[in-house]
């Protein structure tokens, strides 16, 4: 789990795809997926597959050219248009 953005508004962690532990026929995380947690609303939202690939390629053209946070909170915004699930702390 990687921690990629954190502001008054929202947080971006990447999670990780990793191998099967010893003993484990599958792995945990077979691939890599972002979850996406608005502040505001309490609400969450996970992007995987599909999702994940796009959400990636965002990423790769911000570190091309290098946005401003209402940028990218804006864009941040969009995808917890997708969010239906209230946040729940584990």
């Amino acid at each position: 789990m990687q921690m990629l953005y954190d502001s008054d508004s929202f947080v971006v962690v990447h999670m990780l795809a990793n191998e099967a532990a010893d003993g484990e026929a599958a792995p945990r995380s077979p691939r890599h997926g972002f979850e996406i947690v608005d502040k505001r609303t309490n609400r969450e939202v996970y992007l995987d597959g599909s999702w994940a690939d796009a959400f990636q390629r965002q990423i790769n053209a911000w570190q091309l050219n290098t946005p401003t946070q209402e940028e990218v909170e804006e864009k941040l915004e969009g995808y917890c248009e997708l969010a239906q699930n209230p946040l729940v702390l584990h």
